[in-house]
């Protein structure tokens, strides 16, 4: 007697997610502060880049002709890119000082909000980055105002979109009167 195999989704398909998939609180905990640390290597590769290049351009023979504007620019955004860092460091540092810790919902709300504080800071220094570049490139008005935008587009994406996305999301989750617990 043969048996036929199951019919398989097309390659390149994901399998279909089981109708109810649960997980206990400590699972789903376990998987946030995961894909939270997985994000922060991206986050911190990118932070490293920046402060590579505000490093390199201290050494430059340029430097010496910035303007006492540009090099407090300089001071700042160096600040700011070396505060993000330690900022995205933090809660894998929460994570292995509390390794094993019954409170990881708790760390990882923490984590959560130390990660955004980490976005305002990355977006600060890169903003300052652009800023710096463009005011010994095009001069002080114009750098202003091309930095400014970039801190807009930095604040729509990365905190006006999600929180946008988010709301009605949670409005059709939750039925009427249900209170929704933020991760």
């Amino acid at each position: 007697m043969t048996s036929t195999p199951s019919p398989q989704p097309p390659s390149g398909t994901p399998s279909p997610a089981p109708p109810f998939f649960t997980e206990s609180p400590a699972a789903r905990a376990d998987r946030r502060l995961i894909e939270l640390l997985q994000e922060l290597r991206v986050l911190q590769t990118g932070v490293q880049i920046v402060f590579a290049f505000l490093l390199g351009v201290a050494f430059t023979p340029r430097f010496a002709e910035l303007s006492d504007l540009q090099q407090d620019v300089y001071v700042t955004t160096l600040l700011l890119a070396v505060l993000a860092s330690a900022v995205f460091a933090t809660p894998v540092a929460l994570h292995r000082g509390l390794f094993r810790h019954p409170g990881k919902a708790r760390i990882v709300r923490v984590s959560v909000r130390i990660a955004q504080l980490g976005l305002v800071l990355l977006a600060s220094a890169l903003s300052g980055a652009v800023l710096l570049v463009l005011d010994v490139i095009l001069g002080t008005p114009l750098a202003l105002v091309i930095s400014g935008v970039v801190a807009l587009v930095f604040a729509g994406l990365w905190f006006v979109l999600p929180w946008a996305v988010r709301r009605p999301l949670e409005r059709e989750a939750t039925p009427t009167g249900a209170t929704v617990i933020k991760p």
